[in-house]
């Protein structure tokens, strides 16, 4: 029988672990990566019999890596801790695992809470992410933020939601997306991108009519162009940080050469 490994990364999440541990009792082994959590993360980890590891943080896509290479299951279920699997959805999980059919990946319909509200438009539904794939076929990639699966072989989609308790207030909001803001611009750095003025005032406009008209985040109401509004902020702090690190390392390439000079 092919045996299903949770894996979860967590910091400070005592608020949300409790129900996202709930959510997958059903399988073989829960696998948590926790990076110093201060509050009770590592208590409610203990009491649902989860293995626990406390790597040094080297970003996202690193921590799942090392969820995944810690698993003993066949299967890796990959789940944030503010999110849920839906008894539909474990369901679905359980009968697609025991198949096979030469599928080794499966993404799944993400449906988002924003402000207590269910988010249905604004490029955030059904919002296709990959969750579900054999541990021999695949793994995630090394990314500081935004991290991805990488599998290699055939992929399908199930048919139920993941449910995503991802943001109760503004002010969580605010603090994922500045320090998401900050790792992509790092990360955008380190890729050899860089950024102009010009990026930092035409990408978030392009950005707010994306979600709000294209993807129809009107549709949404209030918590629709909140959502568009903020996106954009984003944006622009991504691009605005990605410019900052680009004039801050130019003296530094200045000083380098003076010095190659001087020798």
């Amino acid at each position: 029988m092919n045996r299903i490994s949770v894996v979860i990364i967590t910091k400070n999440e005592e608020e949300n672990l409790s129900r996202c541990l709930d959510s997958v009792r059903w399988a073989d082994e829960i696998i948590v990566v926790d990076s110093k959590s201060t509050d009770r993360t590592l208590e409610i980890a203990e009491q649902y019999g989860a293995k626990i590891f406390r790597p040094e943080w080297r970003g996202f896509g690193p921590a799942k890596q090392e969820g995944v290479r810690r698993a003993g299951g066949d299967w890796i279920l990959s789940i944030d801790a503010d999110e849920v699997v839906a008894p539909e959805l474990a369901q679905e999980i359980k009968a697609v695992t025991l198949t096979d059919d030469g599928i080794i990946g499966y993404y799944m319909p993400r449906r988002t809470q924003f402000l207590g509200r269910w988010i249905n438009h604004c490029g955030w539904y059904p919002g296709w992410v990959l969750r579900l794939f054999r541990k021999d076929s695949g793994d995630f990639d090394d990314a500081l933020v935004h991290e991805k699966v990488i599998v290699k072989g055939n992929t399908a989609r199930l048919k139920h939601d993941l449910l995503h308790y991802s943001f109760p207030t503004i002010d969580v909001y605010l603090e994922k997306q500045w320090e998401y803001a900050e790792l992509g611009a790092q990360q955008a750095f380190r890729g050899g991108r860089r950024s102009g003025a010009l990026a930092v005032v035409v990408r978030p406009l392009a950005s707010f009519v994306k979600h709000y008209v294209l993807k129809r985040g009107f549709l949404d109401g209030i918590e629709g162009f909140l959502i568009s509004a903020l996106a954009a902020y984003y944006v622009m702090v991504k691009y605005a940080k990605l410019r900052n690190l680009a004039q801050q390392s130019k003296p530094m390439a200045l000083e380098e050469t003076n010095t190659d000079a001087d020798n």
